[in-house]
């Protein structure tokens, strides 16, 4: 049997969906018990979240104060102690992922794989190649732990045990089981300080409506247009790298192959022309909206819906009828 560890993605508190997902990854595995590891200096709220998802075997919390913060270097070598007695270890495909997954792997002596969108076998794994252009098939050596990101983009969260009467954790919910912190932590990574962008509204990565706009904003002001529409939506705020570079948005808001890959039920683009590499980062996406003054641009030939116009004056009126209910 397949034992697979997940390592739990988690902020002030909150699991994050990409725990959830990984879950999905793993059940793919077929006759696999599934486990979650959830490090935190205090780790009750988070693993009472973890234990409720469906298909988890059981939750192991590993408490102690300098895991407060998810720093790689310092989670590493316990997740690598953790993980040894497992088959797979996975780990979400997002920047937390992406920073602390390759460590455990070269902890544990053994290749990763990355970006992992479908489970053939135990050892046998798709990820796309060429911003998604290609998709490759990757195997794992026999006898040793696999160690892999996920991507988050290609599955569907696991569902979650309704919650008890009064609030209470559903009866069926896994076990939570704290383990022994035994692993020796480097001194030479420390945390100093954070700094973030406006948390009011929905997480990029996990948001289920996503407005975006490009270069066609022409200027860091106009983007208080897609503020305003996300604000009416309750959406996430996303850009083109062309919008990033030009100094329109925030780096953290980048979406595409070398930014963020998302998959929202409902993904606007404004004033995006759709280049290669930003449709690399929305092609999971279930509805895609366009709005472009080029009726020619690239990104009407993957959008569900498009309107040919001046996104200044389109984007308005959108978020007008969205107010008014209509």
């Amino acid at each position: 049997m397949n034992r697979a560890l997940v390592i739990a993605e988690h902020f002030q508190g909150k699991l994050n969906a990409s725990t959830a997902k990984c879950v999905s990854c793993a059940q793919t595995l077929g006759d696999v018990d599934i486990d979650i590891a959830v490090l935190a200096a205090d780790a009750a709220p988070v693993a009472a979240e973890a234990a409720a998802l469906v298909g988890v075997r059981r939750v192991l919390t590993l408490e102690r104060p300098e895991n407060a913060e998810a720093l790689a270097a310092v989670w590493a070598p316990q997740l690598a102690a953790l993980g040894a007695g497992y088959t797979h270890l996975f780990g979400p495909s997002t920047t937390f992922g992406k920073d602390l997954t390759p460590r455990i792997a070269a902890l544990l002596g053994v290749g990763q794989i990355s970006d992992v969108m479908v489970v053939e076998s135990a050892l046998r794994f798709r990820r796309p190649v060429y911003a998604s252009n290609a998709i490759i098939t990757v195997e794992a050596p026999a006898g040793s732990i696999v160690v892999a990101t996920v991507r988050v983009a290609s599955f569907q969260p696991a569902a979650s045990l309704p919650a008890a009467a009064g609030g209470a954790a559903a009866a069926e919910a896994a076990p939570i089981e704290a383990v022994p912190a035994s692993a020796t932590l480097p001194t030479t990574t420390r945390f100093v300080s954070r700094s973030a962008a406006n948390a009011d509204r929905p997480d990029l990565q996990t948001a289920s409506r996503v407005v975006s706009g490009g270069r066609a904003q022409a200027r860091a002001e106009n983007f208080k247009l897609l503020y305003l529409l996300a604000d009416a939506l309750g959406a996430a705020v996303g850009a083109s790298r062309a919008a990033v570079d030009a100094g329109y948005a925030a780096n953290e808001l980048q979406v595409g192959q070398t930014g963020k890959i998302i998959a929202p039920e409902l993904y606007m683009a404004l004033g995006i022309s759709g280049a290669i590499q930003h449709l690399t980062g929305i092609k999971d996406a279930r509805t895609i909206v366009a709005v472009n003054k080029d009726s020619e641009a690239p990104i009407f030939e993957v959008a569900d819906i498009g309107l040919v116009g001046d996104l200044f004056q389109i984007v308005p009126e959108l978020e007008r009828l969205i107010r008014a209910g209509a």
